[in-house]
């Protein structure tokens, strides 16, 4: 793709006026969310409830695809009708909290629609967490019921007696019955004598869907996200957060059309869409911005056990797959795979990313190798939902640095030290107000008061807007690193470190990769006389910490860690030394 001579065709003010007004497919309206006027989708489901019952018009097509199983949407509902049942026989209704800790797995979709049309509320966990930090979300949300898979199970054996809310534990794949009983412990059982095995459900008898007064604000779930406290606060979001990325998703591509001069083409629900989804379902851009938006256009979702460039290859055309992407690693690999050219991967029409930083030269990159495919990017964070900006087409290939502008339901806002608006081009931290933003953290009002004003959400970024409205991330204001789509919090590392009992002193800062955006590295000062080795301090993080936080690299600082006056870590020095020591290994 190259940009015409006469584009844009249309500001993004008159695309965003044409898109929105009275009768048009993204028609907004206002409505007022805890008490603060909101710009909202006026043709948004109102809650996951209906999300779930509209998808009844998509029954024949393929919903969910994991190597040997395949389900239909019709599948996918008898199967999550009969689990809200089962729940609701258990006494879960609204408000209750309903964990889920496994991995990418049709399973997880009809767990989370299970809890959330009865209005419970679905607290989702990052599956690569090690036990003690499980064990922290079960108790930290107070979940009444968890929903695991076998090797969830197996971290969490030994944690299960100190979660004495949990009633009742289903096991998804357990290798065995023995596997279960070896637990001792009456709560567990497999999930599959609720709802059989995923090839059982399309013949499963339809279930009445338990009946549920659910409102857009109502609560809906908790996705946890690393605080720099060190522990991972909750964030609270509802049926409307949740939903809000179905019309923002279509919108951005809207947009598109209109900035290239051309009208946006109509819903064809002939159309067949695809998705190989690679980002987690317990991350909000795998559960809100990915499968909802898929269920609402009756997309199938490709699911794999684990990531591999060459089995994505083969997916994407064994399946037609028309999208994917999710952080900037997963483009890279496919574009740099030796093995791509013997793959027909002409289907694909999208391929989009965000939650870690990316190379301006890898939009160039993917218009190259996928001409048929439109390259995006945007920003989001826990506390939003997912998606608050978007960035596709000619837009990006314009401002690759860009992370895009906010859909016109939300806002944006750059502010100085003491709260005041700051003109366009101007450096300061972002603040996000609309529908998308959660109501707060989960039993933390502290946290809450000083991250939420107003209806405004306190991102912690750096970062300056155009005048179009267009955002560009500067920095990190909080002292955090993104891995990948992972956010790891500096302090949350340097304090294992510092339980080591040969370190005196510790920090953790982001060193660049080319695909995973940043790596965690770590320079400490041992106590005097204390030894200790790299491979020794990394085991030890291991051990506590869920892998992508473990430093890749560990420098001994041979006296204590440079600081300012203020005794503040000057980290931006510690990134220059591992920066020149890898400019030396590059030119070896």
């Amino acid at each position: 793709m190259t940009i015409p001579p006469s584009w844009p065709a249309m500001s993004i003010a008159e695309a965003h006026r044409r898109l929105t007004a009275p009768g048009a497919r993204f028609e907004m309206e206002e409505v007022v969310v805890r008490g603060i006027p909101t710009r909202t989708w006026k043709a948004a489901p109102p809650t996951l409830r209906a999300l779930f019952l509209s998808a009844s018009v998509h029954g024949h097509r393929d919903f969910l695809v994991y190597e040997g199983d395949r389900a239909t949407y019709d599948a996918f509902m008898r199967a999550t009708a009969r689990l809200a049942a089962a729940l609701t026989a258990r006494g879960v209704g609204k408000g209750d909290r309903v964990a889920l800790v496994m991995r990418n797995l049709p399973e997880w979709p009809v767990c989370f629609f299970a809890g959330a049309i009865i209005g419970a509320v679905v607290t989702p966990l990052n599956a690569w967490w090690t036990g003690p930090e499980l064990e922290y979300g079960l108790q930290d949300s107070g979940s009444k019921i968890a929903f695991l898979d076998a090797e969830r199970l197996e971290r969490l054996r030994d944690h299960l007696p100190q979660c004495p809310d949990l009633e009742h534990i289903f096991v998804a794949r357990a290798t065995s019955a023995a596997d279960l009983d070896r637990l001792a412990d009456p709560r567990v059982q497999p999930l599959e004598s609720l709802i059989g095995a995923v090839a059982d459900w399309g013949s499963l008898p339809p279930a009445q869907v338990p009946p549920a007064d659910l409102a857009p604000d109502d609560e809906a779930t908790i996705f946890y996200t690393s605080g720099t406290t060190g522990r991972p606060k909750g964030a609270l979001g509802t049926h409307r957060n949740m939903c809000t990325n179905i019309g923002t998703a279509g919108f951005a591509n809207a947009r598109a059309f209109l900035r290239r001069g051309e009208e946006p083409p109509a819903p064809d629900p002939a159309v067949s869409r695809a998705t190989l989804l690679v980002v987690p379902l317990f991350h909000v851009t795998g559960c809100s911005a990915t499968l909802c938006p898929s269920i609402a256009l009756g997309a199938k979702i490709v699911l794999m056990r684990r990531w591999d460039p060459e089995g994505a290859m083969r997916l994407i055309q064994a399946e037609r797959v028309t999208a994917t992407g999710g952080v900037p690693t997963i483009a890279w690999q496919l574009i740099e795979h030796p093995a791509r050219p013997r793959y027909d991967l002409s289907s694909l029409e999208s391929v989009t990313y965000g939650g870690a930083p990316s190379a301006p030269e890898l939009v160039r990159k993917i218009l190259e190798t996928f001409p048929k495919a439109i390259a995006g990017n945007g920003w989001g964070m826990s506390e939003t939902s997912a998606t608050f900006t978007s960035h596709l087409a000619e837009d990006y290939e314009n401002r690759p640095d860009s992370c895009g502008p906010a859909a016109p339901v939300g806002e944006l806002k750059v502010v100085d030290g003491e709260g005041r608006t700051l003109p366009p081009g101007a450096v300061g931290e972002l603040w996000a107000k609309g529908p998308q933003v959660v109501k707060g953290y989960w039993n933390k009002p502290e946290a809450t008061a000083q991250t939420f004003v107003d209806g405004w959400v306190r991102t912690g970024d750096l970062a300056r807007l155009d005048e179009e409205g267009f955002c560009f991330i500067i920095d990190r204001a909080k002292d955090m690193l993104i891995r990948g789509g992972e956010n790891i919090y500096c302090i949350e590392v340097e304090n294992v470190l510092y339980d080591h009992p040969a370190v005196m002193d510790a920090a953790l800062v982001g060193v660049p990769h080319r695909t995973l955006g940043e790596e965690p590295a770590a320079a400490v000062t041992l106590k005097p006389g204390a030894m200790a080795t790299e491979d020794e301090l990394r085991a030890f993080v291991a051990q506590r910490l869920a892998a992508f936080k473990v430093p890749v690299k560990v420098k001994f600082w041979p006296e204590t860690l440079p600081r300012n006056a203020n005794g503040k870590i000057l980290k931006g020095e510690l990134k220059k030394v591992f920066a020149e020591e890898a400019a030396m290994v590059g030119a070896s």
